[in-house]
């Protein structure tokens, strides 16, 4: 197989299918990939030679006040307003019920004049209480983690490096619970930037904000540790410092939104399985390939042994996990079982049949790694603006067949049992943020969100089996007009098969969770670490290179860090050859 990108035909035999992909356990166990949105976002950082700046700092000696950093493109400036205050310790929590932060930002499209910033000072702190702009892109709030925030300040401080197994236990300075871009309260909407190159890629704005969010809190503790230290103090050793990341607190807020926007998740999901698909297919493996990718099941091990969390069926996974993906360490020392035809898609088959879904997936995201000259071009292709279209031509036999077809998941489902109907999904009308109830416990059922895509197309494909067939659709929905909604996602489905969640989201054992997991992967988050089936937190560009290192050569690999080492291994990609 030559080094150009080959497209893979969705119904190519190395091309996962949707009723295999798409079920909530396989989405609950993502991990991301070269093409996940932060991966893509540093990669474009380097090729167009993005510049950095701290362009103001007026904060005080315990760190209280503003401050500005930016990102400097080819051809404009995003700027990060950061305000610090102290907030009392009773009033501190990750909820969203939350009045104060220790920072709060603004992603400023340029560059902010003092009358912005000033204006913004009075807004920022508030949240969703204040007044924002089209010059607002995105708005964000973090609070520390103080146990590792004031450990790094008093090591640096005293000249020494701080304690890297408390680091590694949290993995970040600060967490964010909210970011929030795309015309929410009042800041600009997408259509604003969707035509801006650095802008087409889903979520890249919103990351670029986290990307300096990280920055600002790197700084904010070396600069706190010099002003206690004085010349005693030092900076942080460059490989601590680019393990830090940013943590982040998500909840429930997130997981409609691969339900209203099943063209853009067929997008992101056809990408990823077709990265797949084009490694699987290849005969003879790429020079070097091989290699890197046993370096890396070794240092994904190492990876897994600094993930630790509390929930006990994610601890039970990473342990499943760490003992799976020794044995296929083991198997693959076996130089028969790799050294032979087709040897990506032997080794997908071997752990498919013989290992979790935890670990399928995360072998996936390995094998696509040492591949970016065949697979990055596919980052292009992740974004949309179609939407779905209603066609009122179109039989109720085509409609009946499609649902036969593709929602057979759904027509399966007795909803007449109680455990079938669980669940609800409503809004909460003091935060406007999505809830998940349960009938018979939580109110608000009569304002339930149109997301029980399941029970919708069930009750649709009764009515079906008793109409006339012939029947145009636009005829039927003037007699049904309840199942509208439906019938355009069903036709979406018929374009984009990989567009629906292949579960019921309503029933009693339904984990919100997967859903969290399956897209924060795609942004490019770690570590996930589960509070409750309705909420997760997880690291964000742990260790990824610093605005000072975009343009090394090993800019690229960071996938899967390692607590106080050079985050790279022998990586095809970009060509550096520094071992672990």
């Amino acid at each position: 197989m030559a080094n150009e990108a080959v497209l893979i035909d969705i119904e190519s035999d190395f091309m996962r299918t949707p009723e295999k992909v798409m079920r909530l356990d396989r989405m609950g166990s993502s991990f991301p990939t070269r093409l996940s949105f932060m991966r893509t976002l540093i990669r474009r950082m380097s090729e167009e030679n993005w510049k950095f700046e701290r362009t103001l700092r007026n904060v005080d000696k315990d760190g209280y006040g503003v401050s500005v950093y930016s990102a400097i493109t080819p051809k404009r400036t995003y700027s990060l307003i950061a305000f610090t205050q102290e907030i009392p310790a009773d009033m501190r929590t990750d909820r969203v019920i939350a009045e104060v932060w220790d920072a709060t930002f603004s992603l400023f499209d340029g560059v902010p004049t003092q009358d912005d910033i000033d204006y913004l000072s009075n807004n920022t702190p508030l949240q969703e209480g204040g007044r924002y702009r089209p010059s607002e892109l995105v708005l964000a709030r973090a609070n520390k983690s103080l146990r590792v925030f004031e450990d790094i300040i008093s090591s640096l401080a005293s000249g020494v490096q701080p304690d890297l197994e408390l680091i590694s236990s949290v993995g970040y300075l600060m967490r964010t619970t909210a970011v929030y871009g795309s015309g929410k309260f009042g800041c600009a909407d997408r259509e604003k930037i969707a035509n801006r190159e650095e802008c087409k890629t889903p979520f890249h704005i919103e990351l670029l904000a986290v990307y300096l969010i990280r920055w600002f809190t790197i700084d904010m503790v070396e600069e706190l540790a010099k002003e206690r230290g004085g010349k005693k103090a030092v900076r942080l050793d460059k490989n601590i410092s680019q393990f830090i990341g940013v943590g982040n607190s998500t909840g429930l807020g997130m997981a409609p939104f691969l339900l209203k926007h099943p063209a853009l998740i067929h997008n992101w999901v056809v990408a990823k399985e077709t990265a797949l698909a084009r490694v699987r297919s290849i005969e003879t493996a790429l020079p070097n390939t091989i290699e890197v990718f046993l370096r890396s099941l070794r240092q994904a091990s190492q990876h897994i042994d600094e993930w630790n969390v509390a929930d006990e069926v994610q601890s039970a996974r990473i342990s499943l996990l760490t003992d799976e993906i020794q044995a296929l360490r083991m198997w693959c020392e076996d130089e028969s079982n790799i050294y032979r035809p087709y040897p990506w898609n032997g080794i997908y088959q071997y752990v498919e049949d013989n290992f979790s879904l935890e670990c399928q997936e995360m072998v996936v995201s390995l094998i696509i790694e040492p591949h970016g000259s065949i697979v990055d071009d596919l980052a292009d292709t992740m974004s949309t603006s179609s939407t779905p279209k209603f066609k009122a031509d179109m039989t109720l036999s085509q409609l009946k067949e499609g649902v036969e077809d593709a929602y057979n998941w759904a027509t399966t489902i007795d909803f007449s049992l109680e455990e079938s109907q669980h669940h609800f999904w409503y809004y909460s009308e003091d935060k406007l943020e999505p809830r998940f109830g349960s009938k018979g416990v939580d109110e608000g059922v009569e304002q339930e969100m149109p997301l029980a895509i399941g029970r919708d197309v069930h009750d649709l494909n009764k009515v079906l089996q008793v109409i006339d067939e012939d029947m145009p659709i636009g005829e039927f929905v003037m007699m049904y007009p309840q199942f509208r909604h439906i019938i355009r996602r069903i036709q979406n489905t018929f374009e984009r098969p990989y567009s629906e969640v292949q579960d019921n989201l309503l029933s009693e054992s339904m984990r919100p969770l997967d859903l969290l997991r399956f897209k924060l992967a795609f942004f490019g988050a770690s570590k996930f670490d589960p509070k409750s089936d309705l909420w997760t937190r997880i690291s964000m560009y742990q260790g990824a290179p610093l605005p000072d290192q975009i343009q090394d050569s090993n800019h690229d690999c960071w996938s899967y860090p390692i607590a106080g080492r050079s985050q790279s291994y022998p990586c095809v990609n970009c060509l550096c050859q520094k071992a672990i």
